[in-house]
C-alpha cells in the first residue's frame, strides 16, 4: 500500500525532507493534495470572517460595495429628527452602539464566573427580624397543655408555736391549719391541662397543749393572738373537721378514708408536713391518716429548678419551650439561694404578695397563685419530696412525751 519516495520526487512535490530520512506516503498523492487545499480554504474563510464588521469595534465600510455605503438621505432625516427633539426639550434617542460579538460573548462568560454581591437588608429589616429577648427568668404561657397526673392539689402552709432563737428541731405545735383546694378547669381524656383554680378553702386555728401560752415573738410573727388559739379545737378535732372537708369535695371515702381522686399535697418547702405535721401527730398521740401520708410537692423546689433552667436559656430564641425536667423525691435542689414566697412571686413576674406574710391562710393563697402559674407555663406538677411519718427527734420520749431537757432555746 505504501512505497518509498526518493528525495528528488519529494522535492518536486514541495515537501521538505531532512537528509538521510525516509518517508512513507500513500500510493495515491491526489488525496493528500485535496486535503491540503481544503485546509487552506478553511483558513481563508476564517480570516475573512475575522475581518468582517461583525467582529470589529469600529467597523470598516467597503467603498466598493454600494450596500455598505450609508444612505445620505436617511442620515439627514435622522439628524433633523434629533435636532427637532433637542429644540423641543425632549431627550434625543441615542443610536444603538455596535458591539463586538467576541467581547460580548466574553463579557457574558465573565459575568457568570464573577460572584454577585449578596444584597444586605435595610437596618429596619434587621431590627424587625431580631429575636425578642425576654427579660431574665420570664417565660410566656405554654401554647399547649401537658399531661398532669394529679386531679387536685391541697396547698398547705401551717403556722406553729415558736420561740425567738429556735429552729425546726424545736417541738413546735401547729396553731393554724389552712388549706386551698386547687382543681383543673379543663382536663381532656388524655389528662392534659394547664389551668388551675381555687375550688374550696379550709381554715381553722389549733389549740396547743404542751405550751398553750403563745410567746410575744410568735404573735408578732404570725399575727395569731392568744384568744384565737384559746377558743380553737385541738389538733385531733381539727383533723376530723378537715376529713369532712375532703369527703364533701369527693377526695376521700367517708367510711374507709381511701382516696377517691388522685390528689397531692403542696407546700412552700418540705417543712410543713415533713416536720410540723409529723411532730404534731407525735405530740397529739395520733397516727398520721392515710390521706395525709405520701410524698409532697415542694413548690419552692419546683420554682428553684424552673429558674435554673430559665437562666440557662435567657434569650428565649427557641420556637418551642424546652422540656422541663424536675427532681424526683430524694433528689437535691440546685445549689442556689432559696426563695421565699414574695421572692418566688417576683421571679415569676406575678403581682406582689397579697395579705400578711406568715399568716397561714394568706401564705396558702399566695402559694396557690405560684402553683397556678407553674401549671400555666406547662410544668408537670407531681410530688418531689418524701415524707417519713416515723421520723423522730431527740426530744421525743414516749408517744406524747416531750423531754424538755433536750429542748434548747
Amino acid at each position: 500500500m505504501y512505497r518509498t519516495l526518493d528525495i528528488r520526487s519529494a522535492l518536486s512535490l514541495g515537501l521538505r525532507i531532512p537528509q538521510g530520512a525516509s518517508r512513507l506516503v500513500p500510493q495515491s498523492s491526489s488525496g493528500s493534495i485535496l486535503l491540503v487545499l481544503f485546509l487552506l480554504f478553511l483558513i481563508c474563510v476564517l480570516v475573512a470572517v475575522l475581518k468582517s464588521p461583525l467582529f470589529s469595534n469600529s467597523p470598516e465600510v467597503d467603498a466598493g460595495d454600494p450596500q455598505d455605503v450609508p444612505d445620505q438621505c436617511a442620515t439627514k432625516e435622522l439628524s433633523e429628527t434629533r435636532g427637532s427633539k433637542a429644540d423641543s426639550g425632549e431627550t434625543p434617542l441615542a443610536a444603538p452602539p455596535r458591539t463586538n460579538l467576541l467581547s460580548s460573548i466574553g463579557n457574558m462568560m465573565a459575568s457568570t464566573l464573577v460572584a454577585r454581591p449578596v444584597p444586605i437588608p435595610e437596618p429596619s429589616t434587621l431590627i424587625d427580624r431580631a429575636p425578642d429577648v425576654a427579660p431574665k427568668l420570664e417565660k410566656p404561657e405554654a401554647p399547649w397543655p401537658v399531661k398532669q397526673p394529679y386531679d387536685a392539689f391541697l396547698v398547705l402552709d401551717v403556722e406553729a408555736t415558736c420561740q425567738e432563737g429556735t429552729d425546726f428541731n424545736w417541738p413546735n405545735e401547729i396553731i393554724e391549719w389552712p388549706v386551698c383546694l386547687l382543681r383543673w378547669r379543663h382536663k381532656d381524656m388524655e389528662g392534659r391541662a394547664k389551668e388551675l383554680y381555687v375550688a374550696d378553702e379550709f381554715r381553722s386555728f389549733v389549740k396547743p397543749t404542751w405550751k398553750p401560752e403563745l410567746s410575744a415573738f410568735c404573735t408578732s410573727l404570725t399575727g395569731i393572738t392568744q384568744a384565737d388559739v384559746d377558743r380553737a379545737p385541738k389538733f385531733a378535732k381539727v383533723l376530723e373537721s378537715f376529713k369532712e372537708f375532703l369527703v364533701r369535695n369527693g377526695l376521700i371515702d367517708a367510711v374507709t378514708g381511701e382516696k377517691r381522686q388522685r390528689f397531692a399535697w403542696c407546700s412552700d418547702g418540705p417543712f410543713d408536713i415533713r416536720d410540723f405535721v409529723v411532730k404534731q401527730c407525735f405530740i397529739s398521740k395520733i397516727q398520721m391518716p392515710e390521706w395525709l401520708k405520701g410524698d409532697v410537692l415542694d413548690v419552692r423546689k419546683v420554682v428553684t429548678y424552673y429558674l435554673a433552667l430559665q437562666e440557662a436559656d435567657v434569650t428565649g430564641t427557641g420556637t418551642r419551650q424546652p422540656r422541663i425536667v424536675f427532681p424526683k423525691p430524694g433528689m437535691p435542689a440546685p445549689k442556689r439561694r432559696s426563695l421565699n414566697i414574695p421572692q418566688q412571686l417576683r421571679a415569676l413576674s406575678l403581682p406582689a404578695f397579697v395579705g400578711r406574710q406568715h399568716s397561714g391562710i394568706d401564705d396558702t393563697r399566695n402559694i396557690s397563685r405560684i402553683v397556678t402559674e407553674l401549671a400555666k407555663r406547662g410544668i408537670r406538677l407531681e410530688p418531689n419530696t418524701t415524707i417519713y411519718p416515723g421520723r423522730r427527734w431527740q426530744w421525743m420520749g414516749k408517744p406524747g412525751q416531750i423531754l424538755e431537757e433536750y429542748c434548747f432555746i
